[in-house]
């Protein structure tokens, strides 16, 4: 079994482990058999801290039982006449003994033997058994002490008040020294057995004064601190020995609580010495981490119990006691801190207890509200004196933790307890605001009782603004009732002097003005109406409460549009046939009663009317096809002519043709405008004339649209929808895939300029689609007619019929077909590109033609038109390479990048460079001598858009011919001179060269001819 087990903490509480076998003690050792003989003896001073030697701030120990030590021992044999004899009695008497004895055996001996020799042998035997009886008799010596160290120890009324003169008069009695085995083994005997029964036995949890009784005790015996250690250890073999032979978990865990306290106990008697005299990891298998929570839950134990006398009232002189008990219990601040403020708690938990036990009380008193507030007034004395105490000048000497209190980790940190800990902090405000205002010192008291609960600063605050809000609007009805609001010169002075006196907020306080008058507005629209004395009284009240006017117009737009958008929408779901004189009544009842401005109800009645247009174009955008959706749109119209422009009108107050009119005028205004759009015939036919106006009736209203509702495409698309329905006419599907078209008059057109009201479309978002219109046909047959690109009178004469046809101005029309025409030629000056029939000659005559190039032309194909002139240039066989027609005049032409040019130009120099004299070689073995010229110029040229080296060649005398080919080409002398350079041939070799002539070719094709 594992010793370290003793060390695991457990919940349990034990009985005592030590009860047996310390009531009925058995001796640890006896002098044949004792630990300490064998080891060495030395004594070793060891210096303990200042938690052992200081004196503890509990009261008096309590003594031992007086049965610890067992009962008086008996003396036998010699030992009595020891115990009479003084040391130097004995010592006489011994020496006495001694010579009495061998002078009868000398006289024995002659006596009998009659000789010396037999008076010398009888005086060795009885000498020698003289002897033999003084040794008897001092040996004995320290079994006596040992017994009377043990009969005066066990006959002490209180063993811990032994003196060590006492134990030093002992030995010094008979002679003795505590390091003689037998006193020595009493010694450790007598402290071992003090040690084990001052640890409290069953669940008893230490008082905190074992330390310093047991130090006082080993103090009084003397005895060392190695040979007390021992003792320490012995105690906790025999605690593992029992554990060892239970079974029972009860008692396994009452050993385990047992071998802690050993060791805390045994850590604070030793002190900074008991981490090598008390070798507990070696001998028990615990590790130091085992032993540092014995100690700390010891500790904490007790200082625990030190702080079960703390009460409400702490002062210094407990704290400062506190401080000298956690030192002394070697107890860290941080878990010092930790219990004090747990200790705090509990305190406050009580309180906190004990007022919610008086809120939640069935048998309710009258004053239950103050009974509870006491007890949370305990609590704020008791932050109140700890937050003085953690200010004092000598805080330092104080036990860690003393400041503010808090139940955080307690019982009531749980989101289960915040709605009784708000109602707690609910009772204290009220309370607070008995007498109708709040103090400042209940304002500070509020926020620590905050803090202390642990509550939001928003919920705190929502907490206060529900309990100061009827608080207020009591006062508030108070004043207004008893004639004080009405009194006063400044009604606001007053309302400002009453939210300083509750601390309310003045924001609050309007929202509750515009309650009130929010609720008095709905008793007075009750008939649905407001009239006069509703109007005065309402005025009053907007007076007295200091209601701005933005608030009262909101307030009547809420309340009265909530009756007036009913009757809106009884109007509206009345449709087109149910409109009547009744409903028209009605609305202007509603609209003029409920004293709404015009604004406020054209709101209200156009946020109804646009779910209703918008229902429709719903349903206009789920048909089938262009006519289904066109019937819907016109359903939408005819609503809008006969249901909503009547509506508008009755809530204007006028009549429907006056609003007619004037809807016309402003149409006819807004056309007239654009005036240069005359060309489009559809544009013109959506212009209403009087003989078609007045067939057609009122037009419809047009300030409610769906501007706001619908994206501009979507509208546009709506619009335009209609429009193609009004040019292609109705189609029908008869059987066998035939359509019947059926074209309609100029009347649709009317129906389409009171869709573009309706949708809210600009006069110029209108014109945009009839425009897009007309350029969409135009380009369809204009594309048929360009289908080659080529633009030839007849055909412009066709374009021109074309788009008087469609009614397209003549600058778009010529716009259309330039981009065709442009389009065209792109693409086959692309293929021309691709096909290498076109070179920068003709791109730069296409460029003096005002050809846009760089739109017809992509970026990637004139750089490769580009990378293949500059290929060109290199195999043409001249040897000439113009760097600023390179570098800049061909990418200048061609709009590409001079840099990224350039890098191209010297990357086909340098491949071409080489395989220019590959090529030079392969055309003079085959005897080409114009092409062995034309290759060298390519090489010429390479060298001069990228300088090179000399080249090598594995034939030296092939480098010669083509020298001398070149040579007899006739070439400049600069170009001679760098082919020279180029080829590697020195000048020695190229005069013999010159001078050789013809001859050094026909040698070469005789080694040609050779080599092959």
């Amino acid at each position: 079994m594992n010793p370290s087990t003793l060390l695991t903490p457990s919940s349990t509480s034990p009985r005592s482990v030590l009860r047996s076998p310390f009531l009925n003690p058995i001796p640890l050792r006896t002098a044949s058999t004792s630990v300490c003989t064998q080891r060495r003896r030395f004594r070793v001073s060891f210096p303990r801290s200042s938690s052992v030697t200081s004196e503890p701030p509990s009261s008096a120990s309590t003594p031992p039982p007086p049965d610890v030590f067992g009962g008086p021992k008996e003396l036998t044999g010699v030992q009595p006449l020891v115990e009479k004899l003084s040391p130097p009695l004995r010592l006489v008497s011994s020496a006495v003994i001694f010579a009495g004895a061998v002078a009868a055996g000398y006289g024995l001996g002659l006596r009998f033997g009659q000789t010396r020799n037999a008076a010398l042998g009888g005086a060795a035997v009885l000498g020698a058994a003289g002897g033999a009886a003084v040794y008897s008799l001092n040996a004995c010596a320290p079994e006596v002490a040992a017994v009377e160290l043990h009969n005066f120890v066990a006959g002490s009324d209180d063993p811990s008040a032994l003196k060590k003169e006492d134990i030093e008069g002992i030995a010094k009695k008979y002679g003795v020294s505590k390091q003689d085995e037998a006193f020595n083994a009493e010694l450790s005997d007598l402290y071992c057995r003090f040690v084990s029964s001052v640890i409290p036995p069953e669940g008893q949890e230490l008082k905190g004064d074992e330390v310093d009784t047991i130090v006082k005790f080993k103090k009084a015996l003397g005895i060392d601190d190695p040979e007390a250690a021992a003792m320490h250890m012995e105690i906790g073999r025999r605690i593992f020995r029992q554990r060892l032979e239970t079974g029972d978990r009860d008692a396994n865990l009452e050993q385990r609580r047992a071998f802690q306290k050993l060791i805390y106990v045994s850590t604070l008697v030793f002190g900074e010495a008991s981490s090598f005299l008390l070798p507990w990891k070696r001998v028990f298998k615990v590790t130091d981490s085992q032993v540092e929570i014995a100690i700390r839950d010891n500790a904490q134990r007790l200082f625990a119990s030190k702080l079960k006398s703390v009460g409400r009232d702490v002062n210094v002189e407990q704290l400062v006691s506190l401080r000298e008990a956690q030192r002394l219990y070697r107890l860290s601040d941080e878990h010092a801190e930790e219990l004090f403020k747990e200790h705090t708690r509990k305190l406050v938990e009580e309180n906190i207890s004990a007022a919610l036990r008086i809120l939640k009380s069935r048998t309710r008193a009258v004053n239950v509200v103050a009974q509870a507030v006491e007890e949370l007034d305990k609590i704020l004395a008791l932050n109140d004196i700890l937050i003085t105490l953690k200010n004092h000048p000598d805080a330092g000497h104080f036990s860690p933790g003393v400041g503010p209190v808090s139940i955080l980790g307690g019982e009531y940190d749980d989101d289960k307890k915040m709605d009784d800990l708000k109602l707690l902090y609910r009772a204290y405000v009220t309370d607070s605001l008995s007498n109708g205002r709040m103090e400042e010192n209940k304002l500070s008291a509020l926020n620590q009782l905050r803090n202390i609960f642990g509550l939001g600063k928003r919920e705190a605050e929502t907490v206060v603004l529900d309990v100061t809000s009827k608080v207020y609007r009591k006062r508030l009805a108070e004043s207004f009732t008893g004639g004080d609001l009405e009194a006063a010169d400044s009604k606001a002075a007053f309302l400002q002097n009453l939210c300083d006196e509750l601390h309310f907020d003045p924001q609050k306080a309007s929202e509750i003005h515009e309650e009130i008058y929010r609720q008095k507005l709905q008793q007075c629209i009750a008939d649905g109406e407001l009239n006069e004395e509703d109007v005065s009284a309402l005025l009053r009240l907007r007076v007295m409460l200091c209601i701005p006017q933005n608030t009262v117009e909101a307030a009547h737009s809420d309340i009265c549009g909530s009756l007036f958008e009913k009757v809106v929408k009884d109007a509206i779901a009345s449709g087109v046939d149910g409109y009547d004189a009744d409903v028209k009544k009605s609305v202007r009842k509603a609209a003029h009663g409920l004293r709404l401005t015009r604004e406020a109800a054209m709101s209200i009645a156009s946020k109804a009317v646009r779910k209703i247009f918008i229902n429709y174009i719903k349903r206009a955008r789920a048909a089938g096809n262009r006519t289904e959706s066109a019937k819907e749109l016109k359903k939408m119209i005819a609503f809008n002519t006969l249901v909503v422009t009547e509506l508008v009108a009755d809530i204007k107050g006028e009549s429907s043709e006056t609003s007619s009119e004037e809807t016309v005028k402003e149409e006819v205004k807004e056309v007239v405008e654009d005036e240069e759009w005359d060309s489009i015939q559809t544009l013109r036919k959506i212009r209403p004339n009087k003989e078609l106006t007045a067939r057609m009736g009122k037009p419809g209203q047009s300030e409610i649209t769906l501007k706001d509702d619908l994206p501009e495409r979507e509208r546009t698309d709506l619009y335009k929808t209609y429009l193609l329905y009004c040019i292609t006419g109705e189609v029908t599907r008869i059987p066998f895939g035939a359509e019947i078209t059926t074209k309609k008059d100029d009347s649709e057109y009317i129906f389409l300029n009171q869709l573009g009201g309706i949708l809210g479309l600009s006069t110029k978002e209108i014109v945009e689609v009839h425009r897009g219109l007309a350029e969409q046909a135009f380009r369809q047959q204009a594309e048929v007619i360009l289908a080659d690109g080529q633009l030839t009178k007849a055909r412009v004469e066709q374009l021109n019929e074309l788009q008087k046809q469609v009614g397209l101005p003549s600058e778009y029309a010529q716009k259309i077909i330039k981009g065709i025409t442009t389009t065209k030629m792109a693409a086959a000056i692309e293929t021309a590109i691709g096909q290498g029939r076109l070179n920068i000659k003709q791109i730069r005559e296409l460029k003096e033609a005002s050809v846009d190039l760089d739109s017809m032309i992509s970026l990637s194909l004139r750089e490769s038109l580009f990378k293949k002139t500059v290929d060109d240039i290199f195999s043409s066989g001249t040897g000439e390479f113009d760097e600023e027609e390179v570098y800049e005049k061909i990418p200048s032409d061609l709009n590409i990048n001079a840099e990224k040019a350039k890098g191209v130009v010297h990357e086909l120099a340098r491949s071409r460079l080489s395989n220019s004299l590959i090529q030079a070689v392969a055309l003079l073995r085959q005897r080409n001598r114009q092409g062995v010229v034309s290759s060298l110029n390519d090489l010429l040229a390479c060298d001069k858009a990228v300088p090179s080296t000399p080249l090598s060649w594995e034939v030296p005398e092939e480098l010669a011919d083509l020298y001398t080919i070149y040579l007899k080409s006739d070439p400049p002398p600069e170009k001679l001179s760098r082919l020279q350079y180029l080829l590697g041939i020195n000048d020695s070799t190229a005069a013999a060269l010159r001078e050789m002539g013809d001859k050094v070719l026909t040698g070469s094709a005789e080694e040609e001819k050779f080599v092959f």
